[in-house]
C-alpha cells in the first residue's frame, strides 16, 4: 500500500515538472533566432577565432587561453602552445596576430634552437603576406644563423630578395640552399627566375645609361649651339650670376649668355615645344607671333634659324586668312614685325626677309623662356598708328 502511494506521488511529480515545463522556458538553453551565433561560441565547434577575446563574452575560450599561457608550465611549453596558436592565425590569413603570437613564443626563450628557427621562419612567412619584406628577410636569416640547412628560412629568403629585386642576394640565398638542398625544385626554379630578373636588370641599367649619355651629349651640344651663336637668353636679375653682364648701353645686367642652362629654354611644358638642333646643326626655334590688335596669337613650333619670316607668313597668310581678320587686311604685303625690347622701352621693326637667326643674334634681343617672340600689325591701320604713338621705334 505504502509502495503505491509513493509511486502515485512520484507521477505527481513528473507531471507537475512537465506541466511547468511546457509552461516555462529553459533559461540555459539555445536561443530560437541566435542559436548559431551562439553555438559558434563554443571553443570546440567555433569556425574562426575571435578578433579579440573578452572573458565575458567567450569565458570557455578566455579559459582555455589561460591554460595555454599558464605562467607555471615550462618555457617549452609556453612556446609551444603559443607556436600552435600562431599557426591557426596563420591558416586563417590573420597574420597580424599570427606575428604577435610567434613573437610571444620567441620571448619565451626557450634552449631547443631548432625550434626557434622553425618560429622565426613562420614569423618570417606572416610578415611576407603581410608585404613587409625587410621584417621577412631579417627574419629568415636569423632562422637561417640558428639552423644554416633549414630549407622553408632559404626559400623565404630568396623570396623577399626577389620582392625587393635585390637579385644578386637572391641567387645567393639560392646557391646556399642548394648546396644543402641541391634537388630541390622550389630553389632551383627561384634561382632561374632571379637570374633572369637580374639580366633584365642589368639590360635595362645600360640602356638607361646609354640614354643619359646621349641626352647629355644632346643638351651640351644644343646649349654650346646656342652660345656660340651669340643669342642671348634672358635671365630675372635674382638668377643672374654676378658679373654677367655689363652697364653698356647694348648689354642689359639683367640677361646674359652665361651659364647657359636648359633651365633657360623652359618652354617645353607651356608650349610642348624646345628648340632643338638637327643632324645638320641647325637650330629650330618655337616662336610665337602676337596680334595685339584682335589679342590673337599664332605659335610655330619649329621655326629653322635658316628661314625667313616672309616663308612663314607667307604661309599663314596666303589662300586663307584668319577667321578674326573680318577686314581681310592681313595680308603679308601688308604686315610689318616687330619685336620688344622691355628694359629700354623700344619696339625693333624685323625686316621680313631677314633669316630668324640674323635676328636673335641682335644685340637687344632676349630669348624669353625659350621662346623668341614677335608682335604683327598691319601698316596704315588705324591701330598701327594708335599702338606705335608714343612709343620709341628702332629699324635693324
Amino acid at each position: 500500500m505504502a509502495s503505491t502511494e509513493a509511486q502515485d506521488d512520484s507521477d505527481d511529480g513528473m507531471d507537475a515538472f512537465m506541466d511547468k515545463f511546457k509552461s516555462q522556458r529553459y533559461k540555459n538553453a539555445l536561443s530560437e533566432n541566435n542559436w548559431e551565433e551562439e553555438f559558434n561560441k563554443i571553443p570546440m565547434f567555433m569556425k574562426t577565432a575571435p578578433e579579440e577575446i573578452d572573458p565575458k563574452k567567450y569565458p570557455e575560450l578566455a579559459c582555455l587561453q589561460s591554460i595555454i599561457h599558464d605562467e607555471d608550465r615550462t618555457p617549452e611549453e609556453q612556446a609551444k602552445s603559443l607556436k600552435d596558436e600562431g599557426n591557426s592565425y596563420f591558416k586563417e590569413k590573420k597574420y597580424k596576430h599570427a606575428v604577435v603570437a610567434y613573437t610571444a613564443a620567441l620571448k619565451k626563450k626557450c634552449g631547443d634552437q631548432e625550434f626557434n628557427a622553425v618560429l622565426l621562419t613562420n614569423r618570417a612567412a606572416s610578415h611576407f603576406h603581410l608585404g613587409n619584406m625587410r621584417s621577412a628577410l631579417n627574419d629568415a636569416a636569423a632562422a637561417k644563423k640558428l639552423k644554416p640547412d633549414h630549407l622553408k628560412a632559404l626559400i623565404r629568403g630568396a623570396q623577399c630578395c626577389l620582392e625587393l629585386r635585390n637579385f644578386p642576394d637572391a641567387i645567393q640565398w639560392c646557391d646556399e640552399g642548394l648546396k644543402s638542398h641541391p634537388t630541390d625544385n622550389k630553389l632551383r626554379e627561384l634561382r632561374a627566375t632571379a637570374d633572369k630578373q637580374k639580366r633584365a636588370a642589368e639590360r635595362d641599367a645600360r640602356k638607361a645609361k646609354a640614354k643619359e649619355k646621349k641626352l647629355t651629349g644632346e643638351k651640351e651640344a644644343l646649349l654650346s649651339a646656342i652660345k656660340d651663336r651669340g643669342i642671348k637668353l634672358y635671365q630675372p636679375m635674382s638668377s643672374a650670376p654676378e658679373g654677367s653682364g655689363s652697364e653698356g648701353e647694348d648689354e642689359s645686367p639683367s640677361a646674359g649668355i652665361a651659364q647657359l642652362s636648359l633651365d633657360s629654354l623652359s618652354s617645353l611644358e607651356v608650349t610642348g615645344a624646345q628648340v632643338s638642333l638637327d643632324e645638320q646643326g641647325s637650330l629650330h626655334w618655337p616662336v610665337l607671333f602676337l596680334y595685339p590688335e584682335h589679342q590673337q596669337s599664332d605659335f610655330i613650333s619649329a621655326f629653322c634659324e635658316n628661314n625667313s619670316f616672309r616663308d612663314h607668313l607667307s604661309v599663314m597668310f596666303g589662300e586663307e586668312l584668319p577667321p578674326w581678320d573680318t577686314d581681310k587686311k592681313y595680308h603679308p604685303q601688308n604686315l610689318q614685325l616687330y619685336f620688344e625690347d622691355e628694359e629700354k622701352e623700344t619696339l625693333y621693326q624685323v625686316d621680313p626677309d631677314s633669316s630668324l637667326l640674323n635676328i636673335l643674334q641682335h644685340k637687344r634681343f632676349f630669348v624669353k623662356a625659350g621662346t623668341p617672340s614677335f608682335m604683327v600689325l598691319v601698316k596704315g591701320s588705324s591701330f598701327w598708328k594708335q599702338f606705335l604713338s608714343g612709343k620709341k621705334i628702332r629699324g635693324l
